[in-house]
């Protein structure tokens, strides 16, 4: 590993360590993000250069037990692994991370022909107040830190300014999110959720790794099926 390393330029040792500590903050790095200068989607660097170097990856992360996995269709690399200690959920981003993993899996069945969704915090509300989560719901500056760590994780990009958040704000929908629980599982959670709104309002946070790593047995046909886990958006 030390050759491999020391074969790269001092360019690109300075870009792994960016890659690497990336990756350890936000769990997952996206092919595309969203640019506010460019006003769309473009192509992120980092991807590419973590792609270039995936086989090194691979072994480098292996060692602290981690697993690293490429997702083509989605467009994602993440890290999984039982030695990494995610962040706790404030409930309320537990609520709209779940909230939005159902509005991207219906908008995908709408035969979606991009796997980037965007919808708007009206949207999400309205979704909040179908399973009695409105009592839930919080002041305004806890619902910005809510959206804020969702898009650190990767899941969501803010197309307008949090500072103006009203039911027009637009969120982007990063295919990430596509990388959770299934949606049944989903549903009985916010179930849940809603059931503790109308008594005491108690709930348990959620860590982002274990999200992430619920996937994998929610979803996976064989045991070398992929997923999990919840990634600073830049």
């Amino acid at each position: 590993m030390l050759e491999y390393i020391s074969r790269l330029s001092n360019a690109d040792q300075e870009r792994m360590q960016s890659v690497l500590s990336q990756l350890y903050r936000q769990t997952f790095l996206l092919e595309r993000k969203y640019d506010k200068r460019a006003g769309r989607l473009v192509l992120n660097h980092d991807y590419d250069f973590c792609e270039q170097h995936m086989e090194f990856l691979k072994d480098y992360l292996d060692v602290a037990g981690i697993l690293i996995e490429k997702n083509t269709e989605l467009g994602a690399i993440y890290i999984q692994g039982q030695t990494l200690l995610g962040e706790r959920l404030p409930k309320l981003a537990t609520i709209y991370l779940l909230l939005l993993k159902l509005i991207y899996d219906e908008q995908m069945a709408a035969v979606s022909s991009s796997v980037n969704i965007v919808t708007t915090f009206g949207a999400l509300s309205a979704r909040a107040g179908e399973f009695r989560l409105t009592r839930s719901l919080s002041s305004v500056s806890e619902i910005r830190r809510a959206l804020a760590i969702l898009k650190k994780y990767q899941m969501i990009e803010p197309l307008d300014a949090l500072e103006e958040l009203n039911e027009g704000t637009r969120i982007l929908i990063y295919p990430c999110i596509n990388l959770l629980l299934m949606r049944e599982d989903i549903r009985k959670l916010l179930a849940v959720f809603g059931e503790e709104a109308g008594g005491d309002g108690a709930a348990e946070e959620i860590t982002a790794a274990d999200e992430a790593a619920a996937e994998e047995e929610a979803t996976a046909p064989d045991d070398a099926q992929e997923e999990g886990e919840t990634r600073n958006a830049e």
